[in-house]
């Protein structure tokens, strides 16, 4: 699904030595390299400020404590997506208060959000599902008039835009996510949390240091989140080329549309949005026969994701079955194909003639 090796090779010197550099400094923990990476973080989204923290996850986590989230409020999100986004909420006592998707996008669908709203939510979270941009103009608008805040989960999106603007610099926060499959990709885990407020800024770095502004002095709640050197390191060298693979990656889903657009149902994308194709997602019938009929050719596939949060046991929240009916079908019809920023022609070209050939019957 995603070629790490093949990518690391190409960039192996330049890795090599940033991760050897670290380990001379014996600066692990919260060393320049940190720095110089939250600084280019910040430079490349456009935003003021950006936090490292220790994983995806994390930094949904934090931006829930920095905006204060108690438990009871609610929180607006999709219900397909990563567990992760309505994990987080669900830790900190919250509630999510799903609104189905779009069928085209699959992004929360905006029409569906402002009947959700009661007088104990608190922010939105629109999930950039698998490099597309929700539509931010709308859910900006609901947020202004109904005074929540808005934290966009961009954990498969960095290097996304919408209009005129990058994902997390839209919102109020933004969380991203470096897990090594990823557009930008750490050699193991971590994470980034992006601001333009100052104080919430300085509440999400505090949060991320068990509270604490200077050692030893802790003045609110917080976790132990930290992006560690090395990581950073090997994200900094990586950083220079994300347009490069997210470039890349456009081109591989040109390259399949041309081929698969007339047997299938392949992405639709927004007209005013750049999407960078974490995944490549498409919509078949019978979908779970194709996938093993790709798997005998040795074609890996993934589901993102076979069963919404809304019908899964610990994020159901007393909703069930039809409450969300686009989820539902879409989740029994997604397949994702292998996408990433080292595919050649001749690999799509094998996937997509197989799968052809499973459409018609051969």
């Amino acid at each position: 699904m995603v070629d790490t090796k093949t990518q690391y090779l190409k960039i192996k010197d330049q890795v090599d030595a940033a991760i050897q550099e670290v380990i001379d400094s014996t600066q692990f923990i919260q060393g320049e390299v940190v720095r110089k990476f939250e600084e280019e973080i910040s430079a490349y989204v456009g935003c003021k400020y950006a936090v490292g923290c220790a994983s995806g996850t994390d930094a949904l986590q934090i931006c829930l404590m920095a905006i204060g989230l108690k438990p009871g409020d609610e929180v607006i999100t999709t219900p397909f997506t990563f567990a992760a986004t309505a994990e987080t909420i669900a830790l900190l006592g919250g509630v999510p208060v799903y609104a189905d998707i779009d069928g085209k996008t699959y992004n929360i669908d905006t029409d569906k959000i402002e009947a959700k709203i009661s007088n104990k939510t608190k922010a939105i979270i629109p999930v950039h599902l698998y490099g597309q941009p929700a539509e931010m103009d709308m859910i900006l608008s609901l947020a202004e008039k109904y005074n929540l805040y808005v934290i966009e989960d961009s954990a498969q999106a960095l290097g996304a835009k919408y209009k005129d603007k990058k994902v997390c610099n839209i919102g109020h926060l933004g969380a991203i996510s470096f897990y090594p499959s990823k557009n930008l990709g750490a050699f193991g885990d971590g994470g980034m949390i992006t601001t333009n407020d100052e104080t919430l800024a300085e509440r999400v770095r505090m949060i991320c240091n068990h509270g604490s502004k200077t050692k030893y002095f802790h003045e609110i709640l917080g976790v132990n989140s930290r992006l560690d050197s090395i990581q950073a390191a090997v994200l900094r060298v990586k950083l220079k080329y994300l347009d490069s693979y997210n470039n890349s990656r456009r081109l591989a889903a040109d390259r399949y549309n041309k081929r698969l657009s007339q047997y299938l149902e392949t992405p639709y994308v927004l007209p005013h949005v750049r999407h960078i194709f974490h995944q490549y997602s498409v919509k078949v019938d019978r979908r779970d026969e194709m996938k093993k009929y790709l798997s005998s050719f040795g074609i890996p596939t993934m589901i993102y994701y076979p069963v919404p949060l809304h019908l899964q046991k610990a994020y159901s929240f007393n909703y069930g079955k039809g409450d969300f009916p686009v989820s539902e079908k879409v989740s029994g019809e997604i397949i994702s194909l292998p996408m990433h920023s080292e595919l050649t022609d001749e690999q799509i070209d094998f996937i997509s003639d197989k799968i052809i050939d499973f459409i018609r019957g051969n």
